[in-house]
C-alpha cells in the first residue's frame, strides 16, 4: 500500500485492545523515527521507551485517565532538551567528524556560526525549536507504525512538569513534549474507529502560486 493509504487508514486511536506488538515492528517504528530530519542534525530530543506496566499505570493519571496509556503496548516518550548549550553542540559535531572520518575543523565554521545564532536566543526559544523538532521524528514514527498497521495515538494531554518528574527528566536536563502510544485499535470499544476520516478541504488547505 502507498503512503498515502496508509495514512488513510490510520487515526488517532481511542481505545487499545491491549495486544503487545511485536518487537521487530517496534524496532521498525523507533528506527525510522531514530532516522527523522532535524535542524542541523542535532537530534536535540531523547525518545523513552515505556512497555512496562507497572510505569503505564503510574503514567495514566498524568495524562487524564486515557485508557489508551494503560492499553497500548509501548508508550514513546519523546522528550526535548531544556536548551541548546555549547557541549551538546560541539558533541553532535564531534561525533558526525569521527564517524565520517573528518578532522574537527572541517565543519568548525558551520558549528561555529551555528552556536552564534543561538546564544542570542533565551533558553524558553531554544526549548521551542528543540520540541519542533521532536515534533518531525513523532510525525515520521506515526507514518512507520500507519506502514505496518501498528496503531498511534499522539498525545499532548498530559501533565509535563509531573511526567518529567517521574521519569527524572530534569537531571538529563529533558522536558516531555509528547507520547505516542503504540498498540493495536479495539474495534468493539473505539467510538472513533468506523467514522469517515475527515480533514480541511484541499481549496481551502493549500494555496498554489504558479
Amino acid at each position: 500500500m502507498s503512503l498515502v493509504e496508509n495514512l488513510k487508514w490510520r487515526y488517532a486511536t481511542k481505545k487499545m485492545n491491549g495486544e503487545q506488538v511485536p518487537a521487530d515492528k517496534i524496532d521498525f517504528i523507533l528506527e525510522a523515527a531514530h532516522l527523522a530530519p532535524s535542524s542541523s542534525g542535532l537530534q536535540p530530543f531523547e525518545i523513552i521507551v515505556i512497555s512496562n506496566q507497572e510505569l503505564k499505570q503510574q503514567i495514566q493519571p498524568l495524562a487524564f485517565g486515557q485508557s489508551q496509556i494503560v492499553d497500548s503496548s509501548h508508550l514513546l516518550v519523546f522528550a526535548a532538551w531544556d536548551n541548546y548549550t555549547v557541549e551538546r553542540v560541539n558533541e553532535v559535531f564531534a561525533r558526525g567528524n569521527q564517524e565520517r572520518g573528518l578532522p574537527d575543523s572541517a565543519t568548525d565554521a558551520y558549528r561555529k556560526n551555528l552556536l552564534n545564532m543561538l546564544s542570542v536566543k533565551d533558553e524558553m526559544e531554544n526549548f521551542a525549536h528543540t520540541a519542533k523538532q521532536a515534533y518531525i521524528s513523532l510525525g515520521i514514527a506515526m507514518a512507520a507504525a500507519a506502514e505496518i498497521k501498528v496503531d498511534a495515538t499522539p498525545m499532548e494531554g498530559f501533565n509535563a512538569p509531573a511526567l518529567d518528574e517521574l521519569l527524572g527528566l530534569e537531571a538529563k536536563r529533558l522536558k516531555s513534549v509528547a507520547i505516542l502510544t503504540l498498540g493495536y485499535r479495539d474495534t468493539s470499544g473505539d467510538w472513533l474507529v468506523n467514522l469517515k476520516k475527515v480533514r480541511t478541504p484541499k481549496e481551502q488547505f493549500f494555496t498554489f502560486l504558479n
